[in-house]
């Protein structure tokens, strides 16, 4: 069994200004400083406890909290009327559709959002059946620790060396290599490529289209 696990922001679906624009709203509720997009993307792909904790340099757990539950409010409520936002990038349900018909491959999920976020996207693009795992913080440790990846691989029976992680992060890369797996970094996301290719990243794709052929050369 193969199996080609993907990030969702950044990677599946472009969120970015989303992201940002409710963290700055997030920030500023709380009378904290609104950080800039640019220190907002540096923390998409962490789960989002770690990613505010970061972003409001804080271990105040009650601060935490806050802004947790402030910002999925923010977010709930700006799906009644934003849900258009959070598109899938060129490509990528031509891609995934081409590694489904491969032979012994499976596709995993391995992302920063809840479970719940998850299913509503995957149900809006119409994409529930082309996963077999989907593994998020709700179950394990955040991005970069291995166990996403180490309880896909579980799920599915695939060893390291039989699967591939696909990111936009460093957290995606480095989440990748210390799991022991290869890892495709993407150009079109959230982290220069550089940072991707300085931390592990086996092979860089541009488009969509380059994707089946990078995954084909990793796991022959």
């Amino acid at each position: 069994m193969k199996l080609v696990v993907f990030d969702m922001d950044g990677t599946l679906i472009d969120t970015q200004a989303l992201i940002s624009e409710h963290m700055a709203t997030t920030f500023i509720g709380a009378g904290l400083d609104a950080p800039t997009p640019e220190q907002s993307r540096q923390v998409i792909g962490l789960s989002l406890p770690i990613a505010l904790a970061r972003l409001a340099h804080t271990d105040d757990a009650v601060l935490i909290d806050k802004l947790v539950e402030d910002y999925r409010g923010h977010y709930r409520s700006s799906l009644l009327t934003d849900g258009d936002r959070e598109g899938l990038y060129p490509g990528a349900v031509e891609a995934l559709n081409a590694l489904r018909g491969l032979d012994e491959v499976v596709l995993g999920i391995a992302t920063g959002k809840g479970l719940n976020g998850v299913h509503r996207i995957l149900a809006l693009h119409g994409l529930t059946n082309h996963f077999v795992t989907l593994q998020t913080p709700d179950h394990n440790p955040s991005k970069p620790h291995p166990g996403m990846l180490e309880t896909a691989m579980r799920e599915t029976g695939a060893t390291p060396t039989e699967t591939v992680m696909i990111g936009d992060t460093t957290f995606d890369i480095e989440m990748g290599v210390a799991a022991g797996c290869r890892t495709i970094g993407v150009t079109w996301g959230y982290h220069e490529p550089r940072q991707l290719i300085a931390i592990g990243a086996d092979t860089m794709i541009d488009r969509y289209d380059q994707l089946v052929g990078a995954v084909g050369k990793l796991l022959d």
